[in-house]
């Protein structure tokens, strides 16, 4: 399981994964000063958001059609790499398919397939407590006098936040945006 703020290279770590393991699989140099890579039949990614208009689509149903897909031909070999799933959705729906997909890999009868699981869901970090096989890291920052600076590495541990605020600010976002009372 994967957590850390919005920018901090989640989504990057699971791309370089999936580039490593493949080049490493046909016999590549990897940039690495040692790797310990298994056998890999399968790389599976569900990383990134579109949606599919021609049939009609939404950004959340290619993404559950995905998830599917990778769920019902995994095997003991496979490497799944899954970026902020449920993301489409209501937090509450999204936690929970989070976290019912991850319990499904992590208790699949069969498949033991390892596993990268990027998320800005924090409840997810609890799972260690009750899956041995579910570890909790992050890609670490600094914060320093109310500024994010991103260390870009991956470190032992779950995050508890994601610095959205942080984030918009670093976009330009007006500062009444988040300074003003919320009226409904």
């Amino acid at each position: 399981m994967i957590t850390g703020p919005n920018m901090s290279g989640k989504s990057a770590l699971l791309r370089q994964t999936a580039l490593i393991v493949l080049m490493a699989q046909m016999g590549s140099f990897v940039p690495a000063k040692h790797a310990n890579i298994g056998l890999v039949d399968k790389i599976f990614t569900r990383v990134g958001a579109s949606d599919n208009i021609s049939s009609g689509e939404s950004t959340f149903m290619v993404e559950m059609n995905e998830t599917a897909s990778i769920l019902n031909n995994l095997s003991d070999r496979s490497l799944i790499l899954l970026d902020e799933i449920g993301r489409g959705t209501s937090t509450y729906d999204g936690i929970s398919i989070a976290w019912a997909i991850a319990e499904f890999i992590h208790e699949h009868p069969t498949a033991k397939a390892k596993t990268l699981f990027a998320t800005h869901y924090h409840e997810l970090n609890e799972m260690t407590q009750s899956m041995k096989r579910i570890k909790n890291y992050n890609v670490s920052v600094k914060e320093i006098n109310n500024k994010i600076l991103f260390m870009r590495k991956l470190v032992p541990g779950g995050s508890e936040h994601s610095f959205g605020i942080h984030v918009a600010k670093m976009a330009g976002m007006p500062k009444r945006c988040w300074t003003e009372p919320i009226r409904y």
